[in-house]
């Protein structure tokens, strides 16, 4: 069997028994501005927001799933706001449930927080990186120094021992600064690197949109450093078709960039990644990418407590105070629809490569009003690919996802923005 069949990590447990991943919105409260936010936070803790209590029932929600429990991530807003994080951590070890956390880069994120956070047990933390330059990415956060005080905490939670997860928002001030920023990715070292492609909601719909050849070009551009650095990619699930694309055309000894019809951006992300060195550590093995996406493995509890199939599709399915969590899972219409692959629509229903790819869930609904719409950021022409007798046998075939931090989707992208360390 060829390498390729490995291109895809299916998920160990049945996606539609339980989630691979839950992520909490702890509050919306924070002190930054982003301009893409999903939550569009606020200054100051909602009342509604579900209390210690109510947390720790969520949590034994989760764990009612059975064991191994899926991930669960603290997200916000800013979940340093919530003086009862560090307890709401330990109840999570105590009762076998996983927890890491996605803080805000703010001056909440001091050494002492993240020392008691990894003390009372948290498996991981996913920090967001969207620019090179505290130019780039403060602009984008909208607060001054918020570069400078994600830097710091990156390096102390290395220095501490705890998992540390990269986000990037890929948007159009810094589609040329990516190889830049997976340099300072190397450099200051993480477990995973993901690049986010935005969803039009919240704050995210004043920001204008990728065109489907930028998004491929990127697209591949993240397969290329994942010899570098371990890289995933977030609400663009067509990555998973790029990787079996990809490994397909090494196989058979084919140009991707022909065959692909790659355009400038590509190229320019390529050679300013060369003139990086990006490409003279090569790691020995690439992280294939897994197969989760909205409702199929992947939750997400907001901070009142109603249940969404993503943070970014804001359509609900019920709420953890009144029904548990892992029926609204497992039987919820919203749920099983978009675990059937079948319900989508347009090209997304047409693909060859629906059934490992099914499209941005999130991003259909936000920018059509349907959730099984087909993804508006993918230009490709299902059946267009010219491997497809050697695409079948792969499609078939994939191997199990490694269990906790180990697969990578553990320090939690999550909450208002990109910050969520799930494979969607």
């Amino acid at each position: 069997m060829s390498a390729a069949a490995h291109a895809i990590r299916r998920q160990r447990h049945d996606a539609a028994d339980r989630p691979f991943i839950v992520i909490w919105e702890s509050t919306r409260a924070c002190p930054l501005a982003c301009r893409h936010c999903r939550a569009e936070a606020v200054p100051d803790r909602d009342p509604r927001e579900l209390d210690t209590a109510a947390a720790k029932d969520l949590l034994d929600q989760v764990a009612a799933f059975g064991q191994p429990a899926p991930l669960f991530v603290i997200t916000g807003g800013d979940p340093f706001q919530r003086p009862d994080l560090t307890e709401l951590i330990a109840h999570g070890r105590e009762i076998g449930v996983r927890v890491a956390v996605s803080p805000s880069g703010t001056p909440t994120l001091t050494e002492e927080r993240l020392r008691a956070v990894h003390a009372a047990g948290a498996t991981g933390l996913s920090l967001s990186l969207d620019g090179s330059t505290a130019e780039l990415h403060d602009d984008f956060r909208g607060v001054p120094g918020v570069f400078r005080w994600t830097l710091d905490a990156w390096d102390t939670a290395r220095a501490l021992g705890m998992k540390v997860q990269i986000n990037t928002t890929v948007a159009r001030h810094n589609l040329h600064d990516l190889p830049d920023i997976v340099r300072l990715v190397a450099e200051h070292g993480a477990m995973l690197w993901s690049a986010f492609f935005l969803v039009p909601t919240g704050r995210g719909r004043t920001l204008g949109a990728l065109t489907a050849g930028e998004v491929e070009d990127v697209l591949n551009f993240v397969y290329d450093v994942g010899l570098t650095v371990p890289a995933k990619t977030t609400e663009a699930h067509h990555f998973r078709r790029v990787a079996l694309q990809r490994q397909v055309l090494a196989d058979a000894g084919d140009d991707h960039v022909a065959v692909l019809g790659l355009g400038r951006l590509y190229q320019e992300l390529r050679e300013r990644a060369a003139v990086l060195g990006l490409d003279a550590a090569k790691r020995r093995v690439r992280r294939p990418p897994l197969d989760v996406n909205a409702g199929r493995g992947f939750v997400f509890v907001s901070h009142t407590g109603t249940v969404h199939p993503s943070g970014f599709l804001p359509l609900s399915a019920g709420s953890v105070r009144k029904t548990p969590l892992t029926s609204i899972y497992r039987t919820s219409e919203l749920f099983t629809g978009l675990r059937a692959a079948d319900m989508l629509g347009g090209r997304c229903g047409r693909c060859e490569f629906r059934r490992v790819c099914g499209g941005s869930r999130s991003r259909a609904y936000g920018v059509t009003g349907d959730p099984y719409a087909e993804e508006p950021w993918c230009g490709y022409v299902p059946g267009s690919f010219p491997y497809q007798r050697e695409l079948a046998a792969l499609l078939s075939g994939g191997a199990d996802a490694e269990p906790g931090m180990r697969d990578g989707s553990a320090a939690a992208p999550g909450g208002k923005e990109n910050r969520v360390p799930q494979e969607r």
